[in-house]
């Protein structure tokens, strides 16, 4: 297996790592160390958010609200929702440049009325259920969204920097721009923009400090078994737990965190280890192809197993 100075000197400038290593995170990054779209990153923030109201006794993991879903299930991608992102008219309006639709001609479109399957009783994956996971957060704290990301999880974990991409104009100064003028609206469920070590400090932190109590990061961390290997991908045992994807099937242990991709570029942001020896580890890349995800998980998975 290659060192991590050997894996470092064969990336190109293009690509942002950080690592972090042990409670005092000490590690090695790209300088400088630039904001990046976190895309689907966003969702474990999501996900650390609701639990932490669920920690204050603000939320429920498993009441349905008035919903014939709970909270844990849209966590989880257990609760039957739809997702708009393998709509033809989708694909058709980002290629278009178009403006975002308004959020209820998205769920109009993407049938969310209709569930695929009863809640509990199977597993797909929905950017639909985070905007709902969204929605909960701002009526349990009556704020938007970006003040509720603030409170709850951004500054109990000591991140300054992060905020919420709103509009074409809050992607402009990100590592590789915004050449295409893409709407971050189009990501319903919300679009963090942050570093990689900034990345890796959020997960670093949320899994390392008490953040959470014992039965909530268990809970969190606990992999609903989503099916086979997938080619090209390091997943042996691929699951998803509440806002993490990861892998049970590592001999040296788990490896959990979440990978993300949009117009432009992708990351993965995982995390590994126990006791001292912890590792997490952020790689972005501007690369959207569809061998990117694979890519930038294997080379996420060499760096955290290495010696």
């Amino acid at each position: 297996m290659r060192d991590t100075a050997a894996i470092l000197a064969g990336l190109d400038a293009e690509t942002l790592i950080a690592g972090l290593e042990g409670p005092d995170e000490g590690g090695f990054g790209s300088l400088p160390d630039r904001p990046a779209p976190w895309w689907s990153f966003t969702k474990t923030v999501l996900a650390a958010a609701a639990l932490a109201l669920v920690r204050d006794g603000r939320l429920n993991l498993d009441s349905l609200h008035g919903r014939p879903f709970s909270l844990r299930q849209l966590l989880q991608h257990t609760a039957g929702l739809p997702d708009y992102g393998g709509l033809e008219d989708y694909k058709a309006a980002l290629a278009h440049h178009d403006e975002p639709w308004p959020m209820e001609e998205m769920l109009a479109r993407a049938d969310a009325a209709t569930l695929l399957f009863l809640p509990g009783r199977g597993w797909s994956y929905s950017n639909i259920g985070y905007l709902l996971v969204g929605r909960i957060l701002e009526e349990a704290t009556g704020e938007n969204l970006a003040d509720a990301l603030r409170h709850l999880v951004f500054d109990p974990l000591d991140l300054e920097s992060v905020c919420l991409a709103q509009v074409p104009a809050d992607l402009d100064d990100t590592s590789w721009g915004n050449a295409r003028r893409y709407h971050p609206g189009w990501v319903y469920h919300g679009l963090l923009v942050g570093s990689p070590r900034e990345a890796a400090r959020l997960l670093h932190r949320l899994l390392l400090r008490d953040f959470l109590p014992h039965d909530l990061r268990r809970a969190m961390l606990d992999l609903h078994v989503v099916g086979e290997p997938i080619p090209g991908r390091p997943f042996r045992q691929p699951g998803y737990g509440l806002g993490v994807m990861g892998d049970s099937g590592r001999p040296q242990g788990p490896i959990v965190g979440h990978t993300g991709q949009g117009p432009g570029s992708t990351c993965a942001i995982y995390h590994a280890g126990s006791g001292s020896r912890v590792r997490t580890v952020a790689v972005f890349r501007p690369a959207d192809g569809p061998d990117a995800q694979g890519t930038l998980e294997n080379l996420t998975f060499e760096l955290l197993e290495r010696d």
